[in-house]
């Protein structure tokens, strides 16, 4: 049945604070973009001391996001929203007091505590919105993280250049309040669907201690050595730790992932495509702004200041909020899968793009707009399969451990990318940098990572009928918004 108009505007209200919060937790991550240059001045430190305000971040993050969700199913989604507000509001406070680089890591980290607030937004959706609205609504949600970032760089880098760098902390600040506010005044309270249930303490201790040694290992690699005592040394503990904390979770009630289900066809291949999306998009995010910013005179760059490439880049965020809602008209027609596999060839295709485009701005924004707009699709596809095959009582946490596969994803697309750029150099003017065959290979390798998404998940199975009755049952929607996204 259509809603009333005032439920029509009740929703809506929960919607655009859902998104709203998924652009903030995005802006914090792109806020020092455009500082990291004069971190090492404005700190009074080393560059790799500096480089720790984003690692802080990519840590934090990696290990909060999985355990916010899991607390969310837990103690409810709402609450956790608003917790995930706190570190969100005290850590940018933080930043724009410091003066030096502990304080500044120590609110980068706080930051990244609040960063669950993507994959809780998008499990309460299920708990809480009609059937027809759900699929377009999540991919506006999902997609809000590319929104933000697009949005964010330019005004961050716009800031930084003709302002106070503490302006953006404190503008970070105000924005995590107001969301806040509109969750307080807006998002309604659901019942927890696993209150009760216990927490697994272990797990979450399991959990952090080996994503810190991965995260670690990849992100630090390159300024450590990948051959060095250390790097192998953080991956060694990684793989040990994160082995035995799959045979804990395997084998405790109430686990803080529930592997049984992770390894259902259906997740299992979500999870995977999910991490080759995250390459792809990230590789893009690596090279077209160091080709709008690259000094003309190598050839192949086209000299954009900072506040200028972020302009060009605009576009393209701008693009994923215009192609949300067709993602999610695809979805209701075709169902997820098709959506995830059309996102990740869209997303090839961009690649391809800016490989012909290069030369130019407006031919690099274009494949921006073009990369965006798959990612987009994919995006809002991902969750929505998720949820199509895990328990009520557990779209919290599957949705946290999902945006973990994105984000290592990302830093592995990070690290490998940025192997690729430092080692394929020449030099002019006795000083070496990245070659236009470095940045070309960095894109034949986003493009590629895009294909191999689209092949795996074209691998998805579709879902059995059994496993489209509700285990459990908890506000509107259920069977029917279950089955609008299970296709």
């Amino acid at each position: 049945m259509p809603q009333s108009p005032t439920a029509t505007t009740r929703t809506g209200r929960v919607i655009a604070t859902l998104a709203l919060a998924g652009v903030a937790a995005a802006v914090m991550q792109t806020l020092v973009t455009p500082l990291l240059t004069d971190l090492p001045n404005i700190l009074h430190t080393s560059h790799s001391n500096a480089a720790w305000v984003v690692t802080a971040t990519l840590l934090v993050a990696g290990v909060c996001v999985p355990i916010s969700g899991r607390l969310g199913d837990m103690v409810g989604k709402r609450r956790m929203l608003l917790a995930c507000c706190v570190p969100l509001i005290a850590g940018s406070v933080v930043c724009a007091l410091s003066g030096s680089v502990i304080p500044m890591i120590v609110g980068r980290g706080l930051q990244g505590i609040g960063m669950g607030m993507i994959p809780l937004g998008i499990a309460l959706l299920r708990d809480i919105l009609p059937a027809e609205k759900l699929s377009s609504s999540i991919a506006l949600v999902s997609a809000s993280m590319g929104i933000g970032g697009g949005i964010g760089l330019p005004l961050s880098a716009a800031v930084a250049q003709y302002a106070n760098w503490r302006f953006l902390f404190w503008g970070a600040a105000a924005l995590a309040a107001v969301v806040a506010v509109m969750i307080v005044a807006f998002v309604p309270d659901v019942p927890a669907a696993a209150k009760g249930q216990r927490f697994d303490v272990i797990g979450a201790l399991g959990l952090a201690a080996g994503l810190v040694c991965l995260l670690l290992s990849v992100s630090k690699g390159a300024d450590w050595g990948w051959g060095s005592a250390t790097t192998l040394g953080l991956i060694t503990a990684a793989l040990a730790v994160l082995a035995a904390w799959g045979w804990f979770e395997w084998r405790t009630t109430d686990p803080l992932v529930d592997l049984r289900t992770t390894v259902r066809p259906r997740v299992l291949l979500t999870n995977l495509a999910s991490v080759f999306i995250g390459f792809g998009m990230y590789a893009s995010m690596l090279v077209v702004p160091q080709l709008l910013q690259f000094p003309a005179s190598t050839g192949y760059g086209l000299g954009q200041s900072m506040v200028a490439a972020g302009l060009w880049m605009l576009p393209g965020g701008l693009m994923m909020m215009a192609v949300s809602p067709l993602g999610g008209k695809l979805t209701n027609a075709r169902g997820p899968k098709v959506t995830l596999v059309c996102g990740a060839l869209l997303l090839a295709a961009g690649y391809g793009a800016a490989l012909l485009l290069a030369g130019t701005a407006p031919g690099l924004m274009v494949a921006a707009m073009v990369i965006n707009s798959g990612v987009a699709l994919a995006y809002g596809a991902m969750p929505a399969l998720i949820m199509s095959a895990v328990p009520l009582a557990e779209t919290g946490a599957a949705n946290g451990f999902n945006a973990l596969m994105r984000s290592l994803g990302t830093s592995v697309g990070a690290a490998v990318v940025g192997v690729v750029l430092a080692r394929m150099t020449t030099t002019a003017g006795g000083v070496t940098f990245t070659s236009e065959s470095g940045f070309r290979t960095g894109l034949l390798m986003g493009g590629g990572f895009a294909l191999l998404s689209g092949a795996v998940a074209a691998l998805i199975p579709a879902l059995r009928p059994e496993r489209l009755e509700l285990r459990e049952s908890s506000g509107p929607a259920t069977e029917s918004a279950h089955t609008t996204v299970s296709k």
